[in-house]
């Protein structure tokens, strides 16, 4: 089956959709870093982030590959490995603005429906159930406080040795949130049909468990 994994930033999505294709022996398809591998070519480039038209292009033409197991995901673009450079604060919010191109969102669309056509694929994003795989079998929709969200997040960038105040990884957190729901194109949105976990007050292993009942019902 296709487990199709939504919800903001913060909400736990990678690790929770990571342990489960781990456990159920699913491929995991992260499609953040596909529109991160696109912001990084932009930059890369010198492209203004202003500049739509070229960069619809430029995803158009650019091919994205993720290699590897769960535990070590290689992302690749046009066959240069670009995986230790997608993750930075800059990245990350330059992905956040390029992924509200309607350009952009639909050649990657197309590529992550080839990427899980043959089913047996946890995907986690924004826009998952509601337009990548809105047929999918499984449908979750992650969330948490703002607060709990902005937490999790510092705590990764520090481990990192990212340079980030507390105040700085809350508004970046809401800036996202923003853009995310009210970009015209496969805004972040709940499905219908998904089921919604609020996941502040819960464990990495307690969510889990919970989505794996669910799956074992749907099986």
């Amino acid at each position: 089956m296709i487990i199709a994994i939504d919800g903001p930033a913060g909400a736990g999505k990678s690790t929770v959709a990571k342990s489960l294709a781990r456990r159920l022996n699913y491929l995991y398809i992260d499609t953040g870093a596909m529109y991160r591998a696109v912001a990084w070519k932009v930059l890369t480039d010198e492209i203004e982030l202003e500049d739509t038209t070229r960069i619809g292009l430029l995803a158009a033409e650019s091919h994205i590959e993720l290699q590897g197991s769960v535990d070590e995901m290689r992302v690749f673009i046009d066959d240069r490995e670009i995986t230790n450079e997608i993750r930075t604060p800059q990245i990350s919010q330059a992905a956040s603005i390029v992924s509200a191109i309607p350009a952009v969102r639909r050649s990657l669309v197309a590529q992550q429906q080839e990427m899980g056509r043959m089913g047996n694929v946890v995907m986690e994003g924004r826009d998952i159930g509601t337009v990548v795989f809105p047929r999918a079998e499984v449908k979750i929709f992650l969330d948490a406080s703002t607060e709990a969200r902005a937490h999790r997040r510092f705590a990764e960038e520090a481990q990192k040795g990212m340079a980030a105040s507390m105040q700085e990884t809350r508004a970046a957190i809401e800036s996202r949130d923003d853009r995310d729901s009210s970009r015209a194109d496969s805004p972040l949105l709940q499905a219908e049909d998904a089921i919604y976990i609020d996941t502040s007050n819960f464990t990495i292993e307690e969510v889990i468990a919970n989505i794996l009942a669910i799956v074992s019902q749907k099986a």
